[in-house]
């Protein structure tokens, strides 16, 4: 009986030590979602890309980790086709993909009512059923909500 209650014990606190190292490296996790709406390449490049860098050595320097998400509908659909005149914007976007780990999301509700085809879109984003369900998702993941409107 004893040996079962040691037991016990052990995996009690064990358990309890996995959760509070778990605890520990989220919190210096900082996320964001940005709902990207606007069509200004301006905007886009000062508030998102630039923006991101940015943000992502402050919290480096803090020791913290800054993850991204970007949900995309509105106006900014343009940014993300492959046959858009909008190639440098892209080449910047997909080094955000890759060099900060920066996740794009897309709406599939928005690309049909705009006549764009799937296979249209970068291979670096994520297609979702619609932004809605993106910014609740990311909300719900303890995302801070940043309008790009």
């Amino acid at each position: 009986m004893l040996r079962v209650f040691l037991r016990f014990i052990l995996i009690t606190m064990t358990l309890g030590f996995s959760s509070a190292l778990a605890a520990e490296e989220n919190s210096n996790e900082i996320k964001a979602v940005y709902d990207l709406k606007t069509g200004d390449s301006k905007t886009l490049e000062r508030s998102l890309i630039s923006g991101v860098m940015k943000n992502s050595v402050y919290y480096q320097n803090q020791l913290q980790e800054l993850k991204v998400k970007v949900v995309i509908h509105g106006d900014s659909y343009k940014f993300f086709q492959k046959e858009s005149k909008m190639a440098e914007i892209a080449k910047k976007l997909k080094s955000l993909h890759e060099s900060y780990g920066v996740e794009f999301e897309i709406c599939k509700a928005g690309l049909k009512k705009n006549n764009i085809p799937e296979q249209s879109i970068y291979p670096f984003v994520k297609i979702i059923p619609n932004a809605t369900v993106g910014l609740i998702g990311a909300q719900n993941e303890g995302y801070a909500y940043i309008p790009l409107h």
